[in-house]
């Protein structure tokens, strides 16, 4: 059973995904969503460019009830297989049961099988356009060569146009196959009727070509010219249009790509291999040097180098050690390692983040339900106009020849396709640029938030700031022994503290340190030993204190940091002030959000000396410390009925109510599970810079997208009108509308290889 949801109860309901097949336009995307809408409690999203429907249902309904409905609406459907939770360990005595058979090469397959149809199909097409075009090329009883090399294309080339139209048919659908079946079939009927019947079949008939359709010359033209070129035609627009596709859709095939088949497990000294899907929390597995790291897991043994420039964007690599925290996926380009598994299955970073993008391409913007409602009803609307303008032209005395011409010229270049593509294929783009950027975004509505948002609440601790305490200034006296020195011997006796003030300092110290002898640590104090026989004291200011000490001790308790003393000998040689210091980029961070015209908040629950520090040196003025996270709530509340489009960034489980209730929530890649589940954007890497980023890419996208609504639209106001009067010829027409797709598609890629500029002042925001 296919499904991101497990039913708890009979009512329950749950999502499941389905591969829709045999969709074309627009009007195949309204149609199977209309035939699922139909089953009680049913509803569904369906996508063009991925060619999924998420479909949420009550447990109650079956999956062959979906299947069936989506059928019943001229299409296939089958579900999505899901990531295979962890077995069972099996016991030495059982054999190993075999991995399950891997996903079928259907869509390459059918690749292969398109992309020969068509060049057959061009091959056969190459003669008769050149003929049809160039009527100095035309030898006695030419027609009738170019008609026995049109026949086939008009059968088989356009043989899958016609078995959707007919399948289509049995259920009362009409398609952009529909359009195209009848255009061939009407041109291919007529070309046959002037050839056999009406003196076009005399073997020294020539025929001009003319981009407009042309009155008869005594016989009959024919248009085997359109017979071919129509399925040459949308054969390779849609043909380039899925290599297109699939392109926006790369971010999420290297994610799955990511992932490893089987593991090595380390057990009582043993090792042997396994399939990924029996390894267990708790068990240890082996990484060895330019192997991915099977899952999330700790660092038991071993130290090495990760590169985690597929799965966070970091482009350095990160040193791990004993105890240091690794994601599944990286590539370790060190040596070797002994990992203990924390997490397996859907439960891994690297499954979050692409269950995250991949919700966010089976969404659906407002802009793209618009298009898919015009595009549900355009084709029944283009049918009757075929036929009425068939009528009128045969009514007004109009030649046979001229009305047919019309009539199938207007079933060739009405294409709702671009309709379809224009909100999705931007959408895929978009967020597969975003991941690679490290900003995942959870849907379309996300996006078209992001590009409103005025007003943002920034947490401070591991949002704004590191999150842990590290050394923020070094003081030293003049005449002492030296920074290096003090830090050396500092770092000595704080190595053998438990504190964080420690932990602190003896990270900012380096290694290696010297040994130190007669340790004593006095709580509430600090510690003090003997290193290199000297005794050296680090612990709270007390007493006198040289003046540039005095004056470095003002300043640390101002900026809202711990002092912390050090002593040599009992002279006081340095002051170290302590912190939990702002991150690099949350600098440029808010000054780009406020360029942007985001109006930034602090909300804390730390302390307003600290918080107004930490505002101070980011030029934040508006400051709301000890917010407990009912206040942070409460603000963004307060924000939103000032008529503000708020955005939320935070880390904690004391963010997740705040995240929740704003316009958009945005959480940091390396926050809690609540806050990362409540939030509609991720920050894969913690890198709050990228949220103007993420504000720069959801603006170009929403831009990109009226782009390609306005393309879509525009080319049928203006083609439909030129095919009902006469003045587009069918081959131009098919021409056209796979140009137009084309477009569409070409347009939607741009944002592949977007990358985010200098942020703009928006208009009327401060600079």
């Amino acid at each position: 059973m296919s499904g991101s949801a497990a039913a708890a109860g009979a009512d329950t309901d749950v999502i499941t995904d389905l591969t829709v097949g045999g969709m074309t336009c627009g009007a195949c995307v309204g149609r199977v969503e209309k035939r699922l809408g139909r089953l009680d409690g049913v509803s569904a999203v369906v996508n063009l460019a991925t060619g999924r429907a998420r479909v949420t249902h009550p447990s109650t309904v079956p999956l062959g009830e979906l299947v069936a409905a989506v059928e019943r609406a001229g299409c296939t459907a089958k579900p999505v297989r899901q990531p295979e939770r962890p077995l069972p360990e099996p016991t030495p005595a059982e054999p190993s049961e075999p991995e399950a058979p891997s996903e079928p090469e259907a869509p390459a397959e059918q690749s292969r099988g398109d992309r020969d149809r068509l060049l057959i199909v061009a091959l056969l097409a190459a003669p008769v356009l050149i003929l049809s075009m160039v009527p100095a090329l035309q030898f006695r009883n030419w027609q009738w060569l170019c008609f026995m090399l049109a026949a086939p294309v008009a059968v088989w080339g356009a043989w899958p146009f016609h078995t959707r139209a007919l399948r289509g048919l049995r259920y009362s659908a009409a398609t952009m196959d529909t359009l195209v079946s009848l255009g061939v079939v009407a041109s291919f009927a007529w070309s046959s009727y002037a050839l056999f019947l009406g003196g076009a079949g005399d073997p020294g008939m020539r025929m001009p070509f003319s981009l407009l359709p042309s009155a008869p010359d005594g016989a009959a033209h024919i248009y085997l010219e359109a017979v071919v070129a129509v399925p040459l035609f949308v054969l390779t627009g849609r043909y380039l249009e899925a290599r297109a596709r699939h392109g926006t859709g790369a971010a999420l095939r290297s994610l799955a790509g990511l992932t490893v088949k089987d593991v090595e497990v380390r057990d009582g000294g043993t090792e042997r291999r396994i399939p990924l899907a029996r390894l267990r929390v708790g068990q240890s597995f082996v990484v060895r040097p330019g192997e991915r790291v099977a899952t999330d897991g700790v660092v038991r043994e071993g130290s090495s180098a990760l590169d985690l420039s597929l799965v966070t964007g970091e482009s350095e690599p990160v040193e791990v050690g004993p105890g240091a925290s690794v994601t599944g996926g990286a590539v370790n380009v060190g040596g070797l390692l002994l990992v203990r598994a924390t997490a397996v299955g859907a439960d891994t970073r690297l499954a979050r983040i692409t269950r995250l993008v991949t919700e966010a391409q089976a969404g659906k913007a407002r802009a793209q339900r618009l298009a898919d409602t015009v595009a549900g009803g355009f084709v029944p609307v283009v049918l009757a106009l075929a036929v009425t303008v068939l009528g009128f032209w045969l009514g007004a005395g109009a030649a046979p020849q001229s009305a047919v011409t019309a009539c199938v010229a207007i079933l060739v270049v009405a294409c709702p396709c671009a309709l379809g593509l224009a909100t999705p294929t931007a959408l895929l783009a978009a967020t597969g640029r975003g991941a690679q950027l490290g900003v995942l975004v959870r849907g379309p509505r996300a996006l078209e938030t992001l590009r409103d948002v005025d007003a943002v609440v920034l947490d401070k601790t591991g949002t704004l700031t590191s999150g842990r305490m590290s050394v923020a200034r070094v003081t030293v006296t003049a005449d002492g022994v030296g920074r290096e020195d003090v830090l050396r011997l500092a770092g000595a006796v704080e190595r053998g503290a438990e504190h964080p003030l420690g932990r602190a300092v003896v990270a900012y110290a380096g290694r290696p340190l010297p040994q130190v002898t007669e340790f004593h640590a006095t709580p509430g104090s600090g510690v003090s030993g003997r290193v290199e026989g000297r005794f050296v004291e680090v612990g709270a200011p007390e007493g006198e204190l040289p003046e540039d000490l005095s004056r470095a001790l003002t300043d640390a308790e101002s900026a809202a940091h711990t002092p912390v003393v050090v002593r040599v000998d009992g002279t006081a040689q340095a002051l170290i002030a302590i912190g939990d210091v702002v991150r690099p980029g949350s600098y440029r961070a808010v000054d780009r959000l406020r360029r942007l015209g985001v109006r930034p908040v602090l909300a804390t629950g730390d302390r307003e000396p600290t918080a107004r520090a930490v505002a101070a040196d980011l030029g934040i003025t508006e400051v709301h410390a000890r917010c407990t996270p009912e206040g942070k709530a409460d603000l963004v509340r307060e924000l939103r009925e000032q008529g503000h489009r708020v955005a939320v960034i935070g880390d904690g489980v004391n963010d997740a109510a705040a995240l929740a209730g704003a316009d958009l929530g945005i959480a940091m890649g390396g926050g809690t599970d609540a806050a990362i589940g409540a939030a509609d954007v991720t920050l894969v890497r913690g890198d709050i810079e990228t949220v103007a980023d993420a504000v720069l890419l959801a603006r170009r996208t929403l831009r990109t997208i009226r782009t390609n609504l306005g393309w879509a639209f525009g080319y049928n106001a203006v083609t439909v009108p030129l095919a009902a009067v006469g003045l587009l010829n069918p081959m131009v027409a098919a021409a056209a509308m796979s140009a137009s797709s084309l477009l569409v598609v070409g347009n939607s890629l741009r944002l592949r290889t977007w990358r985010p500029g200098p942020a703009r002042a928006r208009k009327g925001g401060t600079r």
